[in-house]
């Protein structure tokens, strides 16, 4: 089971989301020394202490990530990057939805 599960719909045409997903991937790389492959439309890739994969479809975009004991306790970190990484290659968070750390906290109303 992933510790981080992101699915973002998107608008683009498969090959210029794969074009950014390749941006996204080689990103990675530079900044957490992640190596990376593609299996059709599935981007594989792993670090030490993290794995997973990115797919496409024609109107999605799946991001599941597997975290090693020490990096769970950066998983809403993680996630926050994930999603504003996805934001500038693939639009806006319109069509997102993510299963990963806390549910935020319900407000009380104010009495008056």
């Amino acid at each position: 089971m992933s510790d981080i599960h992101i699915v973002r719909t998107h608008t683009m045409p498969l090959k210029k989301a794969k074009d950014a997903a390749n941006d996204f991937a080689r990103q990675l790389k530079e900044k957490f020394d992640l190596a990376y492959e593609w299996e059709g439309e599935t981007l594989n890739f792993q670090r030490p202490g993290a794995q997973g994969t990115l797919t496409l479809t024609k109107s999605e975009v799946t991001i599941d990530v597997t975290l090693g004991f020490l990096l769970k306790a950066f998983k809403g970190t993680m996630t926050g990057h994930i999603n504003d990484n996805l934001d500038k290659l693939f639009g806006a968070a319109g069509g997102a939805t993510a299963t990963a750390g806390k549910a935020p906290a319900k407000k009380a109303a104010k009495a008056k």
